[in-house]
């Protein structure tokens, strides 16, 4: 027993000793780190080595492991991302330094716009015309102005407040996105901004608005070849650390003369993430609080290139900002496309992150869970334009009650909010059953919020002017930029580099690049999404696309030839006579209808703008050569001859000049000769003679205009969207239209005629179930993952399930699951990948042909005709896909409770 007791007691000594030893060491080792210069110090810290024994290191060489390890110690997962942050708080406190901290104050603000309205304001090209002399005309004061004045923001005052997480609800059109770009300075010039907005008191003009705060849109738009890694760090490069820098060497410097010594991972982790060249750090920081490690190293994509999801995309918006020393944040709609989970938990970090730092932080949300919504100081609710209430979120329902509305417990209080101001939901929350219900505007909501005990507290703080005198110096930035021109020039080099590496195929063909042909290439492309979409639901055949496209540019181009032709026709002294003019302006004109057809094809055929530049380019080098101008045919090989007719510009070039050299002009004969200058002249050149040429040319250019465009037909036709294709299952009996009936013909179809009840037209359509079983879908892996992975990555794992007609199902789960992935399966939307399982309507194998005449899809990404108004898009819609038995008075009362109901 002794003996033990012995051995127990000689053990603690012998631990107690070591750590004795260890505090030696670490204390000899930060004594002769604080004999450096501050100037030094910042570059260097004190850490655990792979022995476990401390060592001194330069923070400036940490490798990406050291880094992720630094990382991974002090912010294990999100669950404790508040006390990392107290950590940094706490130490900064210790030594008495204040951060900076921004009042945004908005005072009377008004925002709107001078605009065309109805018919004027479609873009159309009467349209420009008409506006460009109605604009002149009322600038010279001839005739009153047609345009239509209307306001976004009435007169809206407030304040946001440092170190108070505030929340903007509002119905959708009722000015969030306005408020948010106005405050943060980024309203588009369309609009006209009136009133005031200050920062701690200081006009927008007195600082840079841009680098002091930073607008988050609610709309993902990102270089698709960067990884969100790359994305974020090149974000980081670019914003800088702002003022932390300079407030780490004040820290560093008080921390010396108060002989404090700081936890040395937080020393080293604050040291890393305001050097230069380490932006990894903070990335790395933000990945995991964000929950982006997953796909840290996944190239974000687009819709055209196989990237993150949208849930993902959404998280590296935000991140691009909070990589960034920003002290003011104005969020727009963060939550779209994420789970109530990750919505929760972003909004929680930024509300951590907000409290211990005193940021100013607002955020729009559309549709915030309960649990999301509690995590908020302050609401502001906006409706019609107007401030409803702002302030405090426990009052915001004492307010309402006030007004006589009640929030039902079994109603989600942001819900509540948003339907209480409109018209059509407000009445169902009248609570004063011994007054009369009578519908309240947002404009009376406005005016008694003043009255209200919030509203008057918050006039008297806005009566109140800021004192300048206590904004921190470092809380407005007057530089413009962060970072050097040197660094910024490096960042945007490292960038375009890595985008090269990725696009190498595209680079070298760029060399050849001609321009008209990158802009038939680019209108082609903006359409193909659209199309592809519209095919997939059999709206309507290639044909039907292809061919309107190529009639409507026949205007165009003669309008072109002409003033071409009327330019430089007699300036070079052509041919005068009527017929020759005549002739020419017919092949120039199916010249350029040509090409466009070859442009045109090109772009069905390749689908995708690399591959579109390589063909092209290679195809416009073979029909230059063989155009008979670079090279004449006596001139190339005997077996190379019949090249020369693949070329549109053989038949262009030779039809021209016989054109010309045929007529009377250079029918002259040379001396000793039966020959005419002209035809001495085409065969000098080795071009033919014939005068029949010239008409030989038109029909050939017709040809290649007809066979350019039965190419492209059937590439729309066969081919598919780049990235999709067609899944494939096994066959056994597909579910065709007549079987479709014949299962149905027990079902009386209701009437052709519209059934109306009340305000609502009901049109007939046969219910229908689906039924899946083990679905799975897997996709080839990346070469550059091979070695980490297998050949095929999974995606859907046995997925089995059924839908009902008349039961409304939710597809619920995290970003990123596969919520997309199983919807893109099931309508018949993925064309590339293998998927295995059997999809059934009805008790019958889906035909995909079928399927898609009764069946919608609408995905998350939103493609549109762009030109169209959203009446003509939905009208166009109905004509194609709604049956032929329905009357055009059925169809059009259809659309218009459809496009009146928003």
């Amino acid at each position: 027993m002794e003996l033990s007791q012995s051995r127990a007691y000689s053990c603690a000594s012998t631990t107690e000793n070591l750590r004795s030893r260890e505090d030696y060491e670490e204390a000899l080792k930060w004594a002769s780190l604080e004999r450096l210069p501050t100037h030094n110090r910042v570059r260097r810290g004190i850490l655990h080595g792979v022995t476990g024994d401390l060592k001194e290191i330069d923070i400036r060489e940490l490798s990406v492991e050291e880094r992720k390890k630094l990382v991974d110690r002090l912010v294990r997962n999100v669950d404790n991302n508040e006390e990392f942050l107290l950590k940094l708080k706490e130490r900064i406190d210790r030594v008495g330094i204040e951060l900076p901290t921004i009042e945004v104050r908005f005072k009377n603000l008004r925002v709107g716009a001078v605009a065309y309205v109805g018919k004027s304001a479609l873009p159309t090209v009467f349209n420009f015309f008409v506006n460009l002399v109605q604009d002149a005309a009322s600038f010279l004061h001839v005739i009153p102005s047609k345009k239509r004045r209307f306001s976004v923001l009435h007169d809206v005052s407030g304040i946001i407040r440092p170190g108070r997480l505030t929340l903007l609800l509002g119905p959708p059109g009722s000015g969030k996105t306005t408020l948010l770009r106005t405050l943060s300075g980024n309203l588009p010039s369309q609009l006209k901004a009136s009133g005031d907005v200050t920062y701690n008191g200081h006009a927008m003009h007195e600082f840079v608005v841009g680098r002091t705060s930073a607008y988050i849109s609610e709309h993902d738009v990102h270089m698709p070849l960067l990884t969100v890694r790359e994305t974020l760090v090149f974000s980081a490069k670019c914003q800088g650390v702002g003022s932390n820098y300079d407030m780490l060497m004040e820290l560093l410097r008080r921390e010396k003369l108060q002989n404090i010594k700081p936890d040395p991972y937080i020393d080293a982790l604050m040291k890393a993430s305001v050097l230069k060249g380490q932006e990894d750090v903070v990335t790395d920081y933000i990945l995991k609080i964000l929950g982006l490690e997953g796909c840290a190293d996944t190239i974000v994509g687009n819709n055209m290139i196989r990237g993150i999801s949208g849930g993902q995309k959404r998280r590296v918006t935000a991140g691009e900002v909070l990589v960034g020393p920003v002290n003011a944040l104005f969020m727009d709609s963060i939550s779209t496309g994420l789970d109530s989970s990750t919505t929760f938990q972003i909004v929680n970090s930024i509300r951590q992150s907000n409290h211990i730092f005193s940021k100013t932080t607002l955020i729009s949300l559309l549709q915030p869970p309960p649990e999301t919504y509690e995590l908020f100081d302050d609401v502001i609710l906006l409706s019609e334009g107007q401030i409803v209430y702002q302030g405090p979120r426990e009052h915001i329902l004492e307010f309402f009650e006030w007004m006589g509305f009640r929030c039902p417990g079994t109603k989600a209080v942001a819900d509540f909010l948003q339907e209480v101001t409109s018209r059509k939901d407000q009445r169902q929350f009248w609570d004063k059953e011994e007054q009369h219900y009578q519908y309240i505007s947002a404009s009376e909501f406005a005016e008694a919020f003043m009255s209200f005990h919030v509203g008057m507290a918050m006039e008297q703080d806005l009566q109140r002017p800021f004192e300048k005198s206590k904004s921190h110096p470092a809380a407005l930035t007057k530089r413009e930029y962060s970072a050097s021109k040197k660094d910024l020039f490096k960042a945007c080099l490292s960038r375009e580099a890595a985008l090269i590496r990725r696009s190498l195929v595209f680079q070298i063909t760029k060399v050849f690049e001609v321009t008209f042909c990158s802009a038939v290439l680019a209108t082609v492309f903006a359409k193909l999404p659209v199309f592809y979409k519209q095919r997939d639901m059999h709206f309507y055949p290639s044909w039907a696309f292809t061919l309107p496209s190529a009639i409507v540019n026949i205007p165009t181009e003669i309008v072109e030839v002409c003033a071409a032709m009327a330019i430089t026709y007699y300036a070079l002294g052509f041919d005068p006579s009527p017929n020759r003019i005549v002739v020419q302006f017919l092949i120039l004109t199916l010249h350029g209808q040509a090409f466009t057809a070859f442009y045109r094809c090109m772009a069905t055929i390749t689908r995708d703008h690399t591959k579109a530049n390589t063909v092209a380019n290679f195809c416009l080098l073979w029909l230059f050569i063989f155009g008979g101008f670079i090279v004449s045919r006596d001139n190339m090989k005997e077996w190379l001859r019949w090249a020369f007719y693949t070329s549109p510009m053989m038949f262009t070039q030779t039809a021209i000049l016989t054109n010309e050299f045929c007529g009377s002009t250079w029918d002259h004969a040379f001396e000793g000769t039966n020959k005419t200058a002209g035809i001495a002249a085409l065969e000098s050149r080795g071009f033919p003679s014939d005068p029949s040429w010239d008409w030989i040319g038109l029909c050939g250019l017709i040809g290649f205009i007809v066979l350019y465009d039965v190419v492209a037909i059937l590439a729309l036709t066969y081919l598919n969207q780049p990235g999709t294709s067609r899944a494939i299952i096994s066959e056994s009996k597909t579910f065709t239209s007549d079987e479709m009936e014949e299962h149905d013909g027990s079902r009386s179809l209701q009437e052709s005629d519209s059934i109306r009840r009340g305000r609502q037209t009901f049109l007939p359509f046969i219910p229908l179930s689906i039924t899946f079983e083990n679905i799975k879908f897997s996709v080839d892996v990346p070469k550059e993952l091979k070695n980490q992975l297998d050949d095929r990555l999974v995606l859907l794992k046995g997925i089995s399930g059924w839908f009902r007609p008349g039961v409304l199902t939710a597809m619920m789960g995290v970003s990123g699951a596969g919520k997309t992935t199983l919807l893109d399966v099931l309508a018949g939307r993925k064309n590339t990948g293998y998927i295995e399982g059997s999809i059934r309507v009805s008790g019958h194998l889906k035909n995909q042909a079928t399927f898609a005449h009764v069946s919608g899809y609408c995905e998350q990404t939103d493609i549109h005709t762009p030109f169209l108004t959203v009446y003509e898009s939905l009208a166009y819609s109905a004509w194609l896909r709604l049956p032929r038995d329905v009357d055009p008075r059925t169809r059009e009362l259809f659309i218009e409770e459809g496009y009146g109901s928003d």
